[in-house]
């Protein structure tokens, strides 16, 4: 599939997900509709359950870790979140910057930044902002922000070499990012690897992890660091939509992992 391709994929099932409400009340990421297929991958996201600024209806259960844990955000700082989905990140973050910060939100799909911009208005919070655009061409100046954080999205940007690299540009001299994503250790089967569904649900578009930090550092990044790791077990009646019950067995056998991986690296 071409990059043009899977990006239409993922902005149509992103756009879907956006569009209904209530989402993780009602059934996991999918709701009642069934948007996803049969994918609910809200199983992978870490709890915000008490997290200081958690907007329950900012929270599509789309996630795959809490990147403002470990992002070191401080008041005042100006933080960009990448994929930033109905708002729920850029609201925690907004919490942990206070009055004399800001808190941008990019996301590639309208529909999510029309549910961001709604939960937004509920908030009365006046230094959020939401724009869209393509995390491989942010529409954003250089050197702007101190903290850039995302949430299981880079792993659906099909050139995440440019993507890494307009982090870097963004981000002002001695600023850093924390992204949590998703990675593999080992080959994933090829039926599994080009579905189009797979793909929208965060795992097919996962590079190896020994990959996913040398590009980190042979963009110049430094003190790059995983503060968290986690097996991410996809279910049998997932893997029986792509492969025979063989394939599985010797999948399951293969020592083939699926992480999800909190990073954090210096400008």
């Amino acid at each position: 599939m071409k990059a043009e391709d899977l990006k239409l994929v993922v902005k149509e099932k992103y756009g879907s997900i956006a569009s209904q409400s209530n989402l993780l009340q009602q059934q996991g990421c999918c709701g009642d509709s069934g948007c996803c297929g049969e994918l609910e991958f809200s199983m992978i996201g870490d709890e915000y359950a008490g997290v200081a600024g958690y907007n329950p209806e900012a929270d599509l259960g789309l996630g795959c870790g809490l990147p403002t844990e470990f992002a070191g955000i401080k008041p005042g700082d100006s933080v960009l979140d990448l994929g930033s989905g109905a708002g729920n990140d850029c609201f925690i973050a907004r919490t942990i910057v206070g009055e004399t910060g800001k808190v941008t939100g990019l996301d590639f799909t309208e529909e999510m930044i029309r549910k961001a911009q709604q939960n937004l208005a509920d908030t009365g919070f006046k230094n959020i902002g939401f724009i869209q655009g393509d995390i491989e061409e942010m529409p954003l100046p250089d050197s702007t922000f101190d903290v850039v954080i995302s949430n299981c999205v880079l792993n659906l940007v099909p050139d995440k070499q440019k993507a890494f690299s307009e982090i870097f540009r963004v981000l002002k001299p001695g600023g850093h990012f924390c992204i949590s994503d998703v990675v593999t250790s080992g080959k994933l089967p090829d039926g599994l690897k080009k579905a189009a569904e797979m793909y929208a649900g965060c795992v097919s578009g996962a590079l190896e992890k020994a990959d996913y930090l040398n590009l980190i550092k042979e963009l110049d990044f430094s003190e790059i660091e995983i503060n968290k790791e986690k097996p991410i077990e996809i279910p049998d009646s997932i893997l029986a939509n792509y492969m025979n019950e063989n394939e599985i067995s010797n999948f399951k056998k293969s020592g083939t992992g699926i992480f999800s991986i909190t990073v954090t690296a210096n400008k």
